[in-house]
């Protein structure tokens, strides 16, 4: 049976030095593997035991990256094995094909976009015209298909997003906080979509998938089994369902879990880590 493994990275797989939950003391503290530099600085991590798990699940099932980056984002990062032959970018707008973007995947997306919500000029106005300098970092669009805000977390006003959210639910759009990011995203642009596509092509009759945020939330109600780490906007929300397993685990041993836990169902009890 093949098995197909759809993943968020960010804050599921892989951590920021910000966002790794060391709790314990250090001299305990687990190896760490960089797989991302930005600005010839190091970004992101995993465990070095999480490194040894991906790896020997890559060259088991079909493992498949499922993320909101960009092209350009996710193609900083180095993850230990073999190169995936499918990832999932933009939220599910971008199919990649061993390194390639599907064009066809794309232009379906851009007419189910232009048919279903609103365009993402006049959201991205608004985010413009109703952000604050005061917390306002940077604001951006990704792959010309949604728009976040870089913003000061702190300063950032509950009520303003809680606005934001209702606003872009009236025009086809949801909202999402991440860390230091608002994302604004059409409704119609899915991880899942893409992930259903990836399963059709490789003949896949199960789909385990793990997130932490309300963008993967389609994701892992797709999924035939999923998991969540104890941290992300769905932990804050007690989100989950009766095939997703709500872990109470937080940080980078979180996303450790999520690999030992897909290799126990990919591979069986012949799974190493």
């Amino acid at each position: 049976m093949t098995v197909l493994i759809a993943s968020d990275l960010d804050r599921t797989l892989i951590y920021s030095a910000a966002a790794l939950a060391l709790s314990m003391p250090d001299a305990q503290a687990p190896r760490l593997l960089c797989v991302e530099t930005y600005q010839h600085k190091p970004l992101s991590y995993l465990t070095e035991t999480a490194a040894i798990l991906l790896d020997e699940l890559a060259r088991t099932a079909t493992f498949v990256p499922t993320t909101t980056r960009t092209r350009e984002q996710y193609g900083r990062i180095r993850l230990p094995g073999p190169v995936p032959e499918f990832a999932i970018c933009a939220n599910g707008g971008e199919l990649l094909v061993r390194g390639e973007s599907d064009r066809d995947w794309r232009a379906g997306v851009e007419r189910r976009l232009a048919h279903e919500c609103a365009t993402l000029d006049e959201v991205r106005a608004h985010l413009v015209r109703t952000a604050d300098p005061a917390w306002l970092l940077k604001e951006r669009t990704a792959e010309d298909l949604f728009a976040y805000l870089v913003v000061d977390r702190p300063l950032l006003p509950d009520e303003w997003v809680k606005e934001l959210a209702v606003w872009a639910e009236e025009r086809g759009w949801s909202v999402s906080l991440q860390g230091r990011k608002v994302y604004a995203v059409p409704k119609p642009l899915t991880k899942s979509a893409a992930v259903a596509e990836v399963a059709r092509r490789t003949g896949a009759r199960e789909v385990l998938a793990a997130g932490d945020s309300l963008l993967d939330a389609d994701l892992l109600l797709v999924a035939d089994r999923g998991w969540r780490p104890g941290h992300g906007e769905l932990a804050e929300a007690g989100w989950t369902a009766p095939h997703v397993t709500a872990l109470e685990t937080k940080g980078v041993a979180a996303g450790e879990e999520i690999l030992r836990a897909f290799g126990a169902v990919a591979a069986g009890p012949g799974f190493r880590p």
